[in-house]
């Protein structure tokens, strides 16, 4: 059974799994923030620079496991699987949101 999240959430995680690059802008704001292995990435250009080469790096795939709200934050844990040493591992993917859409992502370890 899948694990209900908010759409923009979904639709980010349907995106990794197809690299779908193009549903970016349905799911992030244009001005979105994505921190991610020590770097930050400010709209979506940067962003989509960013999805296309953590795809190509590492060829992953996303499975959401639990998921908590606390006021405009998610926090879903997600089992990362893919070509990187100790595949698979488990991280937490905050996502921030805003109205419809996603306004910052901080992936953690």
């Amino acid at each position: 059974m899948a694990l209900p999240l908010p759409k923009p959430i979904e639709v980010f995680m349907s995106s990794e799994n197809t690299h779908d690059t193009d549903a970016l802008a349905e799911c992030f704001t244009s001005d979105a923030t994505v921190q991610d292995e020590g770097q930050t990435l400010k709209g979506l250009k940067a962003i989509k620079a960013w999805r296309l080469e953590t795809a190509k790096k590492y060829q992953h795939t996303l499975e959401p496991v639990a998921a908590s709200a606390r006021g405009d934050k998610t926090a879903v844990s997600t089992k990362l699987t893919g070509n990187f040493p100790g595949s698979p591992v488990t991280l937490d993917f905050v996502f921030t949101l805003e109205g419809d859409k996603i306004a910052a992502l901080e992936i953690k370890s």
